[in-house]
């Protein structure tokens, strides 16, 4: 039987912590412990114990309840500098490949499985001679590659994936395609299919596009624009379906609806902001159960005025203030990505329901298990 399988993906922000999520409960359904490393991180966090440690891992080990040690399921990071003081002679290659393989050891012995995760496609850590296709070869473990739902740039993505493996003796053993259209599914299924057999790589998953997978949250926006929430701190993790910029009059903004909407809008325009907290005070009063779902990013260069703040945490509103332009603001969040974090339970259940339902798994088993 092998005890671990190495996830990379074709690209960033294709879905390869998704996919892995998928991947680990469905395995922990068929075997009696499974472990989960990433060998070399890029964005870390800071634990209760003051460690450093790759975000990914933080939320596998919280989510999972994994029992293996931070320092082995987390051994590489790439913090600031790392790769100006690699290529000075200041850290040597040898003592990184040797943590790796040593907290590699510990995680694969204590468990019947092991998930590794790469860090972003194949060739990322190549500045280090670290990359996915080289760490894959270190440990001795064949690939799953993480790709995007689509058809003939997917396949030109796995193309170049695929040759870095082969040119480090990397085999992919399977392939997932994520985010897939539902109305292109079939097509999808049907032609990769075809087009893979020039490889003899199997389609080991086809997960469908789901739209709450993308909704940002209020904390997503306090990361990216690096600021703190003004009110509505109960609200963090509140999802938001539809991101709208407002700067027309008070009685086009009347006929917008509010639920599970974010509202951008200047500071300076009380009239908005105050029509936003009459109408989720109109709302609470009329749906008592029921929760507007709404937020609000106020931008410009001065900040809402005191009594507005108090009018907001009155009724704990999510509200953050940016000093810059709404244009700016609706620019950065439009090309800013969604991460899955270890707060966002319900985003990590959608994502686990989602992925582990379209997973062959008695494929992956039978593959595992030979």
């Amino acid at each position: 039987m092998k005890k671990a399988i190495f996830v990379a993906a074709t690209g960033q922000n294709v879905g390869k912590t998704t996919a892995c999520l998928g991947l680990v409960s469905g395995l922990k359904k068929r075997y009696p412990s499974v472990g989960f490393m990433k060998p070399v991180g890029q964005e870390h966090v800071e634990t209760e114990n003051n460690l450093h440690v790759d975000k990914d891992v933080v939320l596998f080990k919280n989510w999972f309840k994994l029992k293996d040690a931070y320092e082995d399921m987390s051994p590489i990071l790439f913090p600031k500098g790392f790769t100006r003081d690699f290529l000075d002679g200041k850290i040597e290659h040898q003592s990184l490949t040797n943590k790796i393989l040593s907290s590699f050891e510990k995680i694969s012995k204590k468990n019947a499985i092991t998930v590794v995760e790469g860090t972003g496609h194949t060739g990322v850590g190549s500045i280090v001679n670290l990359n996915n296709a080289q760490v894959a070869s270190l440990l001795g473990l064949e690939m799953i590659l993480t790709a995007s739902g689509g058809l003939g740039s997917s396949f030109d993505e796995l193309a170049l994936n695929i040759a870095q493996c082969e040119k480090y003796g990397v085999r992919v053993a399977g392939v997932i395609l994520n985010r897939v259209l539902i109305e292109k599914r079939d097509m999808v299924e049907e032609y990769m299919l075809k087009a893979l057999k020039r490889w003899k790589i199997p389609l080991l998953g086809i997960i469908p596009y789901n739209d709450f997978l993308s909704n940002p949250t209020m904390e997503d926006f306090e990361l990216l624009f690096q600021a703190k929430l003004l009110s509505g701190t109960t609200s963090r993790m509140q999802h938001f379906e539809e991101i709208r910029l407002v700067a027309s009059s008070i009685d086009h903004f009347r006929n917008i609806t509010l639920p599970n909407t974010l509202i951008v809008t200047p500071a300076s325009r009380e009239d908005i902001i105050l029509a936003t907290l009459t109408r989720y005070w109109d709302y609470k009063i009329s749906m008592p159960e029921e929760d507007l779902g709404a937020g609000m990013i106020l931008t410009g260069s001065k900040p809402p005025k005191d009594y507005i703040v108090e009018q907001l945490k009155k009724a704990d509103l999510p509200a953050l203030y940016i000093p810059i332009s709404s244009f700016m603001a609706m620019k950065m969040i439009t090309s800013h990505t969604t991460k899955i974090r270890k707060k966002d339970a319900a985003k990590i259940q959608e994502a686990i329901r989602t992925v582990e339902s379209h997973i062959d798994f008695p494929q992956l088993f039978n593959y595992l298990e030979t």
